[in-house]
């Protein structure tokens, strides 16, 4: 089965090109697209949201991946962000803009994307971050990663009470966290571990719902606020 994807992006040549790549790979399909923030929101979240959608770009039901741009206007990419999220825990965002200033990589994040990627990125990386993400993968451009773990290790570790619920994972399941904050891949882990990908997976959702988090992502950055993954 393709994976729907979804473009919002002010500019149309963006969007034509980022359509392009989309419909060049057999296992994804062309879901729509937005030109502002405002009208992404009204196509996952309803008319009853801001804005309106894309003409011909009725609300679909379907989960999707959607490549959100960050500075559009109506309603800039990390609000629509979090508000689709909010509503509709089936969708994943990938965060794709020209900008890689720490803040808008921590707000993206924090909003809930699940990626987050340069625009002059090769194509074949985009649509890598695609399959990643469906797959329930974290996906983050080498740079923005550096940068952000940077940001993570210069910040002194919040005392929140979810680092109590880290201290009362099994040894095995903070074995998967830690494996995960360093990004490497299900498959990676299950090599790392001895474990099967099935396992993989069980352990991902059960720190998930543990953690009350909705993605890797989310985990990872939980992690370093939390101080249960400290930097050198």
């Amino acid at each position: 089965m393709s994976t729907p994807v979804f473009i919002v992006d002010d500019q149309a040549s963006i969007r034509a090109a980022l359509r392009d790549l989309v419909r060049g790979d057999p296992l994804l399909r062309d879901a729509g697209e937005a030109a502002n923030g405002a009208a992404a929101v009204a196509h996952f979240c309803g008319a009853h949201a801001l804005g309106s959608a894309a003409p011909g770009s009725e609300q679909q039901d379907a989960a999707a991946i959607v490549l959100m741009d960050i500075r559009m206007p109506a309603l800039d990419g990390i609000e629509a962000t979090k508000r689709i999220l909010e509503r509709r825990t089936d969708v994943r965002v990938i965060i794709l803009t020209t900008f890689d200033h720490d803040e808008y990589v921590y707000e993206a994040l924090r909003a809930g994307a699940s990626g987050f990627l340069l625009k002059n990125a090769p194509a074949a990386d985009i649509v890598r971050a695609i399959h990643a993400v469906r797959d329930g993968e974290a996906m983050l451009a080498p740079e923005v990663t550096r940068r952000l773990l940077t940001d993570f290790a210069a910040r002194p570790p919040q005392a929140l009470s979810l680092a109590t619920e880290f201290d009362g994972l099994t040894e095995r399941e903070q074995e998967v966290v830690r494996a995960i904050a360093t990004g490497l891949s299900n498959d990676e882990i299950a090599a790392h571990l001895f474990l099967s990908r099935a396992t993989v997976k069980t352990y991902l959702s059960r720190l998930f719902l543990k953690l009350g988090v909705r993605d890797r992502t989310q985990l990872v950055i939980l992690a370093y606020e939390t101080g249960f993954i400290r930097l050198s």
